[in-house]
């Protein structure tokens, strides 16, 4: 994921969707059902929906492995 900031992912390994039927919930544990309403539907604007888009691309491309090492690191 060339070009990808590294505290992107971070910020996704530790926020929790503020709102909604997941609202708590961390957003890399988003199911992938519910990032793809929103990618149908649209992202939140702003830093959200950024960090949605990035979780869902993510999960759709099967690298949740990329997020192992942050959150062992975050623990």
């Amino acid at each position: 994921m060339e070009g990808l900031n590294p505290e992107i992912l971070k910020e996704i390994c530790i926020l929790k969707m503020p709102f909604g039927k997941y609202e708590g919930t961390v957003l890399a544990d988003l199911p992938v059902s519910y990032l793809e309403w929103f990618n149908r539907n649209g992202m939140p604007k702003g830093k959200l929906g950024m960090q949605l888009a990035t979780i869902y691309e993510i999960k759709i491309n099967g690298l949740m492995e990329l997020l192992i090492p942050i959150r062992a690191s975050l623990r």
